[in-house]
């Protein structure tokens, strides 16, 4: 099957199918953040949103729940039904308005919701209703799910995770790529998203930048300075990491979540969603899955701060067969896709089926260049967690001070070998035993 994605150039504050009044009630769409008291009032002649939850809006009832670094997000419930609401702020929510942000993130990240959804269909919440000047969206309330890093903290398991990440990460990867798209709608894709500049600066700031010298922002678990001056006076692997940043910018390889890690991913017992894409941009094809890989490993390390020696090594290992199936996951669904859908303008059948030759050889090659890309982003994103700005509550909750410190050091001495053995680790079984190996070391 041939499968061909236009590029979505709906109109401003339209979701496709809406009508030109369904619009956020303020005077001249003037941009206004919403409120608890005020969201009913601003939203409810929305005809997309009062098919949801019923024209009634006293029967509407709000909650504010953004717990995230950015941006404003609502709860909105009634009789008839609940959304959610997310607004984004002009600044860093994380930080104030000291750090001002362009509010245009809302739009990258409406465009790659709809883009995964075309793509992976059924892995991302169905979109509402959309308000460019307002700078929010309207989408699903997922219910029962829960974010998957609290799932981890707490030893729970979730069937079909890795299946559905794995082919999550292909697909989008895959049918986001000239490998599969018209060349001519890829580049005008590509030169869209290069607006999305300030949130690529902060990936390449926080992730590529801060942890490996004393930024302003960045701050670090008590006794862990040992470990971060064996980072920050390593040369060559901060060359090596320069050298992975220099891919993020140049390499616009797909469109990629830009933020896939456990925080962005919600969950119930047997279904998996991702949200929060605003960090959409087009780069290499390893950066998704690196990322989220790397969130496992975190998840792996930080263990003996939750667990009992009881529970401990099962779900330990749950987690390192997790890091094997998703990525044993994104090859299979990477491989069938190459096989049924390559139809862009790299490795095109007229140079090789169609002469009889087979494309084996450039499939195993594109499969270890995004390996050894996913390894040094996977690194990379190990240390940032931990010594820039933005911290992971595996590590953060773990309330004695000791502890935590004992626990990353191993995760920020794993990362620090990924990065300089990235073109060497050939399988995702290497890695998973390197996680082993640094599980037993003492660096503290």
């Amino acid at each position: 099957m041939i499968i061909v994605f236009a590029i979505l150039e709906l109109p401003r504050n339209l979701q496709a199918g809406n009508t030109g009044e369904d619009r956020v009630t303020n005077q001249q769409n003037v941009y206004e953040p919403l409120t608890v008291e005020t969201l009913s009032t601003r939203l409810g002649d929305i005809g997309s949103i009062t098919d949801r939850l019923g024209p009634d809006t006293d029967s509407w009832s709000s909650e504010e729940v953004g717990d995230g670094n950015l941006n404003l997000v609502f709860i909105v419930k009634s009789p008839a039904g609940a959304v959610i609401v997310k607004q984004a702020l002009p600044y860093v929510r994380l930080v104030g308005d000291s750090w001002p942000l362009p509010l245009n993130r809302a739009f990258f990240e409406y465009h790659t919701l709809m883009r995964q959804a075309a793509r992976d269909p059924g892995s991302v919440p169905e979109i509402f209703y959309f308000d460019d000047d307002q700078a929010l969206i309207v989408m699903e309330f997922l219910t029962p799910h829960v974010i998957l890093r609290k799932m981890l903290i707490a030893g729970e398991k979730v069937s079909g995770l890795a299946e559905t990440l794995g082919n999550f990460c292909a697909r989008t990867a895959f049918r986001g790529s000239d490998l599969s798209m018209v060349t001519a709608k890829k580049k005008a894709d590509t030169a869209t998203y290069q607006g999305n500049s300030e949130l690529m600066a902060i990936t390449e700031t926080l992730i590529f930048t801060d942890p490996y010298f004393e930024a302003d922002r960045n701050h670090h678990t008590e006794g862990l300075d040992p470990v971060v001056h064996v980072l920050r006076n390593d040369v060559v692997m901060k060359v090596a990491v320069q050298e992975m940043l220099l891919k993020f910018t140049a390499n616009a390889e797909t469109l990629l979540h830009g933020d896939l890690h456990s925080g962005s991913i919600m969950c119930t017992e047997n279904e998996t969603k991702v949200i929060d894409p605003e960090f959409g941009f087009y780069g290499p094809m390893g950066f998704d899955v690196g990322m989220l890989i790397s969130n496992y490993f975190m998840a792996y390390f930080s263990q003996p701060g939750h667990r009992g020696a009881d529970e401990l090594a099962g779900y330990q290992e749950w987690i390192l067969g997790l890091i094997t199936d998703t990525y044993s996951a994104f090859e299979a669904e990477f491989t069938r896709l190459w096989k049924t859908e390559r139809t862009g303008i790299l490795f095109p059948h007229s140079m090789f089926e169609d002469q009889g030759h087979s494309a084996d050889n450039a499939l195993d090659g594109m499969l270890g260049h995004i390996l050894c890309d996913a390894i040094g982003i996977c690194g990379i994103e190990m240390h940032r967690r931990l010594l820039s700005l933005a911290h992971n509550a595996d590590f953060e909750e773990i309330d004695d001070v000791a502890i935590r410190a004992r626990l990353e050091a191993r995760n920020l001495m794993m990362g620090r070998e990924l990065i300089l053995q990235r073109g060497e680790i050939n399988n995702i079984g290497a890695l998973c035993a390197l996680a082993r190996k640094y599980n037993e070391e003492t660096f503290l």
